[in-house]
Parts: C-alpha cells; structure tokens; sequence
C-alpha cells in the first residue's frame, strides 16, 4: 500500500520542479519503459545511493550497481522495504514489476539473472529506468 498520493498534475510539477528527464512522467505514473541505453544512470558509477525521482524514497546503494548490459541501470539489491513486487502480465510475458513502496511509481522489473559473487550475492537484477531514479552523492 503506497502511502504518498498525488494528482497527476501534482507529480508533473514535482518532476519539474526536480528537472527530471522528459519521459519521467509515462515511466513513473504510467508504467512506460525508456529505450535501453539511452537513459542517464545507465553507466553512472559514482559513490552515492538511488532514490525514487517522484517522493525521494532510497532504493539502491551504489554498491548494488553493475553492468549487466542490457541497456538499463542494474542492481543486485534493493533498500529492504522500499520497493513492492507486482505481478506484470503485460505484451504476453509474466514479470515481476517494481514499484516504490512510497508512492507507487514504477521503477522497472527484476529477473532472477543477476550476478552471484562476493559483492553481488542475491542472484537478481533490479533492472531500472533512469527516468525513474534520482542520483544522490
């Protein structure tokens, strides 16, 4: 249950207001998906943490973060607590979708084909969009 509710012109101006990336909006409050490679995190490796870009909620370390070179930011651990799974049945495929536990925004997806290593020990990839996260150093 998302405890932060907005109108849809409430979350526009909170995107704006954050100079957020145009397809913010459609990814965040309508599921959309930026195109792979294309979104700014994608290869962003500074030290920091990743918040949700629509209420400021922390969802990944910097730690968690790794090229899986499918176009999109990649993390092998979320913030325990801050994100909700939801079962995705849409363009005829079974995923499991992300959203912030906060607000509600869609993130992205998560597939059990992550890494299994000494710093990546969960065997998952939080595949995110970028438009969807707020980079803080």
């Amino acid at each position: 249950m998302t405890t932060i509710e907005k109108t849809a012109e409430q979350w526009t101006a909170i995107l704006a207001q954050k100079g957020a990336e145009p397809g913010a909006f459609e990814v965040t409050r309508h599921a959309g998906t930026e195109r792979a490679f294309t979104g700014k995190y994608e290869q962003h490796w500074a030290d920091g943490s990743y918040h949700c870009i629509c209420c400021g909620a922390k969802l990944f370390e910097s730690a968690t973060k790794f090229d899986a070179g499918c176009g999109w930011p990649s993390f092998s651990k979320a913030i325990p607590g801050a994100i909700v799974d939801k079962v995705d049945n849409k363009y005829g495929m079974r995923r499991t979708e992300n959203v912030c536990a906060q607000c509600g925004a869609h993130l992205g997806h998560v597939f059990n084909d992550g890494p299994i290593d000494e710093q990546h020990t969960t065997g998952l990839r939080y595949c995110m969009n970028s438009a969807s996260l707020e980079f803080k150093g």
